[in-house]
């Protein structure tokens, strides 16, 4: 079985702190079929993206700009977005976002 994982597994509200996968994902993982779990790993490593992270600038993947109703990061809880320079059209990746402070409300 393929994973991601780095053995620094942290529950950052939703998202591992190591290996950048959601809870869900976690939790799915051993029922997903390989062909999945590598979507999944290319996704969170960049290898496969929809867009470039503005604030780091390396490659990111939207669930939503892959065609998807709904993307990984509804899943994790919600970040403050309110102090980065962004045009509000793309997601960041994985690891920025889960840098951010959660979200007062």
């Amino acid at each position: 079985m393929k994973t991601p994982c780095v053995a620094k597994c942290k529950n950052n509200e939703g998202i591992c702190s190591g290996c950048f996968r959601t809870m869900a994902e976690i939790s799915t993982w051993r029922h997903m079929d390989e062909e999945n779990q590598v979507r999944t790993i290319n996704e969170i490593r960049g290898e496969q993206s929809t867009h470039t992270c503005q604030q780091c600038g390396k490659p990111a993947f939207c669930d939503i700009s892959a065609g998807k109703s709904s993307c990984w990061c509804f899943e994790i809880s919600r970040r403050d977005t309110s102090g980065l320079e962004t045009d509000g059209t793309t997601c960041l990746c994985r690891a920025c976002l889960s840098q951010l402070p959660l979200r007062d409300h």
